[in-house]
């Protein structure tokens, strides 16, 4: 059912506008009308009203933001209203043209405030409005938009101060209860055995800061060592939760440290979770007001206690589920028995019947240590890879049960890194587990491929190589080298006596596409020094580049000395 707007009367309305001469002086006059009251409905129903302050406009339909909703005015016309109504909605917040029948000129016009939508205001005019009409009707829009932000704040503040009492009122009951236990039992007992049972139930975190805030009636939260939020219980949840800033939290891991017990930290209560001496997170109680009393900390200190086991547990899960896909991993990428292999998949639960395909991942400011590698498995899961992980000495090894994204595990690992300059190689499908150590290779080659390739950065799939596929491990060199000793071998002495860059030259021209001048940036030369190299290459090699089966034979000779040839023979300018 169609919710409709209750606009409350605050007397009679003014009277129609007047001449367009005066209109902003009517504007001015308008504006103090709306901010006298703090009614939505009202505020909407002046300004449909008075549309025509702005020129030669009528309000066909209005409407106001109540629950995520749009809710039309009792104001609007029935004649067009379901026309105008689905056009409105088709907008989802945007301005946008309306057509109604007899107006040559319609539009739907957002009223916006800092906290979003609040509402619509559909207007029509008899004839397309001038520059100064337009700019009067963005005024009036502005004005009501503002008014509705003034009383949407102020219902706001209502509502939040009868939440805040709700709230007191809560924890006073609350506390009353506890006095209760207090007298029986005695505080401290009562709170350690909450949280023993909190910790028996096997809730997790969400559970020991339900029961925390349950004992303070104040927002508890956990962080992890990096200062990112686990969890959250009350009110209050920043949202987003505000990104950590590395250098402040050493500060303040520090400071806290330092201290016995839990520390004031801002509108804080922090304690540190560190079972064994190493911090594995952070719990802290939100207290703004500074009502923690000596009650309250005593509660922090049990829960952190509570959640320190609770953290250690799920760190030595971790660690050993991590050993268990390693040593998985690796043997798989070495070659390993079948039955022994679904077997242990099976108990990490990993489905290695699937077809997989091998991912190598290297980053050029990251070493390929157990931090890098926990980085690409966090970057992995948040893009939904399912894979089994082990590192080599320079990259990290995936192997996963489909096909990954082209660009999805390359952007969440730069985002996770804060830099863009990895790559990625990907082997073609592992149909069987005896594919794996071969797919091993060709992930390998991928990755080579692109980062002597133009783009050093980004992804590149085995399948996807053309040439570069029967250039792979395994092949025989010495056809190769025949091969390229034919076509630069030349210009490789020529190289060699006089210490020049000509083999070099050609390459980039070649990447380049022929392009002069992208060739000579590359390279950091004149245009002209470019056209004097080009010219040697020609008179040393005999070869002409304008000739399409020589510049065939010089690309093709130019890649497999690049890609092949130089890695082998270790070349230190690769």
């Amino acid at each position: 059912m169609t919710r409709h707007l209750t606009v409350a009367r605050r007397g009679p309305r003014p009277p129609a506008p007047p001449r367009a001469d005066r209109a902003p002086h009517e504007l001015m006059v308008f504006s103090g009308a709306l901010f006298d009251t703090l009614d939505e409905g009202e505020i909407l129903s002046l300004a449909m009203d008075h549309i025509a302050v702005a020129g030669p406009y009528s309000a066909e339909a209005g409407y106001l933001t109540v629950d995520g909703d749009l809710v039309p005015s009792p104001r609007n016309g029935p004649v067009h209203a379901v026309a105008v109504d689905r056009r409105v909605r088709e907008l989802a917040g945007e301005d946008g043209p309306v057509l109604v029948p007899g107006r040559p000129w319609g539009r739907a016009l957002g009223l916006r405030g800092l906290e979003g939508l609040h509402g619509y205001l559909v207007v029509t005019s008899r004839s397309r409005p001038t520059d100064a009409e337009r700019s009067l009707l963005a005024a009036l829009v502005r004005h009501t938009a503002a008014a509705l932000s003034v009383a949407f704040a102020h219902r706001r503040q209502r509502e939040d101060a009868l939440e805040l009492h709700r709230l007191r009122e809560e924890r006073t009951a609350l506390q009353g209860r506890l006095i209760s236990v207090v007298a029986e039992l005695g505080y401290q007992r009562a709170v350690h055995t909450l949280m023993a049972d909190v910790a028996a139930s096997g809730g997790g975190e969400e559970a020991i800061t339900g029961a925390l805030h349950a004992l303070t009636g104040l927002p508890a939260l956990v962080e992890d060592r990096f200062g990112r939020l686990r969890s959250w219980t009350g009110p209050d949840r920043p949202d987003p939760y505000p990104p950590p800033d590395p250098v402040r939290r050493d500060e303040m891991l520090h400071a806290v440290a330092r201290r016995a017990g839990p520390v004031r930290m801002e509108d804080r209560l922090v304690t540190l979770v560190r079972p064994q001496g190493e911090i594995l997170g952070v719990l802290a109680l939100v207290d703004a007001r500074g009502e923690a009393d000596e009650h309250t900390v005593l509660a922090l200190e049990h829960a952190a206690a509570s959640l320190a086991l609770e953290l250690a547990h799920l760190r030595n899960l971790a660690e050993v589920e991590l050993r268990l896909h390693r040593e998985l991993a690796d043997d798989l990428l070495a070659g390993t028995d079948g039955a022994s292999a679904y077997a242990r998949s099976e108990a990490v639960g990993h489905d290695l019947h699937r077809s997989h395909y091998v991912v190598v991942v290297q980053w050029s400011n990251r070493t390929a240590d157990d931090s890098f590698a926990q980085t690409v498995g966090r970057a992995a899961s948040a893009v939904g890879m399912h894979s089994l992980l082990t590192r080599r000495s320079d990259h990290v090894v995936l192997v996963a049960d489909d096909r990954p994204h082209a660009r999805a595990l390359y952007e969440a690992l730069s985002r996770e890194t804060g830099t863009r300059s990895g790559t990625i190689g990907v082997s073609s499908p592992c149909d069987t587990l005896d594919d794996i150590p071969h797919r091993y290779e060709e992930a390998q080659r991928a990755l080579e491929v692109r980062r002597n390739s133009r783009e050093h950065y980004g992804t590149t799939f085995y399948d996807e190589l053309g040439l570069y596929r029967i250039l792979g491990p395994g092949n025989d060199y010495r056809e190769l080298e025949a091969f390229v000793h034919e076509w630069l071998g030349q210009l490789i002495d020529y190289d060699s006596r006089h210490h020049t860059a000509m083999v070099e030259t050609l390459c980039r021209y070649f990447d380049c596409g022929g392009n002069y001048d992208e060739t000579a940036e590359s390279l950091a030369i004149h245009r002209s020094t470019l056209r004097y190299r080009l010219q040697r290459i020609r008179n040393i090699s005999g070869n002409d580049l304008a000739n399409v089966e020589d510049r065939l034979n010089l690309q093709v000779a130019t890649r497999v000395w690049k890609i092949v040839l130089r890695e082998q023979a270790g070349d230190p300018h690769r």
